[in-house]
């Protein structure tokens, strides 16, 4: 499935939780599907789990005191 096809159906799922749900709706499926894309990011091995807890462009030994 392209991108363009998951971007379609996301965008419709936002839009069915928001009309028939409420804004509460939109932010829950909004959140779940961030989880879900995030999940399926790590199962695929696009990301790895320390890339959310380094600091960027820093290594440990340079950090101020």
């Amino acid at each position: 499935m392209s991108m363009a096809m998951v971007g379609m159906v996301a965008g419709m799922a936002l839009g069915f939780a928001g009309y028939f749900g409420g804004f509460g709706a939109f932010l829950l499926v909004a959140a779940l599907g961030a989880v879900g894309f995030v999940a399926g990011r790590f199962l695929e091995g696009d990301l790895e789990p320390g890339e959310f807890f380094r600091a960027r462009g820093r290594d440990r030994g340079d950090r101020p005191r």
